[in-house]
């Protein structure tokens, strides 16, 4: 079983492939993509543990010669620190700009990897293969790439597209239902962004997705790089639609910086909590009806995934420096937070200016 999504960007437009078992043929797909035989793989240890033997042999098998980075796994890993060991490696190995770099891992990996690639030697040729769902749905496509700040997520790096996706839909299920649900966060937020019809599917099916139903897995992914191939291809740098990707993203990454980029919160259970939030503030602006927060609640709650501040374990700072840390977004204009709400479910829009008492008021009243 395998379908393909096109990224339709001219002379940097790439296939994403989705199937079963695409790892271990993923040797027929990259060698086409050599110059000569070698090719630079970076992963981290657990992945390295699970993964990196299916890809070792898929490509030892057509003659290609092989040099491992393995990293150490976590959000931390987005770092001067790692990108400098990754670039010198790179160097060290001898890799060139018409060489092929593999990213083989979850988001972390793939940004990294991804913004390594955009500096070597002002820019050499990636392939990614996601490992996890919300690297298979969001991260890898795209071609963000970028590191961690101490003053926030993502704030360092560039647009840069891979040449190639491999999304093997088998590598799901070695994720702890934790990760695959974190992804899910990422599936669920495409529907509420813009298509009614792909989350109305999702209240319906999303359970036995998550339960191992391959098709269905195989649908959701589909559907989910189809959305966002269609965004980035009409606004590659996010300078207008693209932005609408980052439904539940402001709210999401200043409650990341706020636990310290651990896995207190991961990322995709970040996005669920900031577009219940952002759904939230929604109605209270009077931009969506009131039921319609409720059910992106319910949803998240039949899910078994983070709903509210509630559940974040730990302390979290007032609403006041939550806010502060969203004016640290990378979107920000001027001093001022774009944030994208929604007049209902599947019809998210920008709103660049936004009053941030209502914010606040949201955010005191989740806190509670």
């Amino acid at each position: 079983m395998h379908d393909q999504v096109d990224v339709k960007l001219g002379d940097r437009s790439y296939s994403i492939h989705i199937g079963t078992d695409l790892l271990k043929t993923a040797g027929d797909f990259i060698l086409p993509l050599l110059r000569r035989k070698k090719v630079a793989v970076i992963t981290d240890n657990n992945i390295a543990s699970l993964h990196l033997d299916d890809l070792k042999q898929s490509l030892t098998s057509l003659d290609v010669d092989i040099s491992v980075l393995s990293l150490p796994p976590g959000e931390s890993t987005k770092s001067w620190q790692y990108i400098e060991k990754t670039v010198e490696w790179l160097l060290a190995e001898h890799i060139e700009r018409d060489d092929v770099i593999i990213a083989l891992g979850g988001g972390v990996i793939g940004d990294l990897v991804g913004f390594a690639a955009s500096i070597l030697r002002r820019g050499v040729r990636f392939v990614q293969i996601p490992t996890s769902l919300l690297a298979q749905v969001d991260s890898s496509v795209g071609g963000k790439t970028g590191i961690n700040s101490p003053h926030g997520k993502n704030l360092i790096g560039a647009f840069y597209q891979p040449q190639m996706v491999l999304a093997d839909i088998s590598l799901l299920n070695t994720l702890s239902s934790r990760d695959f649900l974190a992804g899910y966060g990422e599936v669920m937020k495409y529907g509420l962004l813009g298509d009614y019809d792909f989350f109305e599917w999702l209240e319906e099916n999303a359970l036995d997705m998550a339960e191992g139903n391959t098709e269905k897995r195989i649908y959701a992914v589909k559907r989910s790089c189809e959305m966002k191939a269609n965004i980035v291809a009409n606004d590659e740098k996010e300078k207008g639609q693209r932005a609408l990707l980052n439904l539940g993203h402001t709210f999401c990454h200043a409650l990341e910086t706020a636990t310290g980029l651990s896995d207190r919160l991961l990322h995709g259970e970040g996005v669920g909590i900031g577009c219940a939030l952002a759904f939230e503030t929604s109605m209270r602006l009077g931009l969506c009806p009131q039921e319609t927060p409720s059910r992106v609640r319910a949803h998240l709650t039949k899910m078994g995934m983070k709903v509210s501040l509630s559940d974040i374990p730990g302390n979290l700072p007032n609403s006041d420096q939550l806010i502060k840390h969203m004016k640290q977004d990378k979107k920000a204009i001027d001093g001022k937070i774009n944030f994208i709400m929604a007049k209902d479910i599947g019809n998210a829009f920008v709103l660049p200016d936004i009053d941030l008492n209502i914010v606040r008021n949201v955010l005191n009243d989740a806190l509670i």
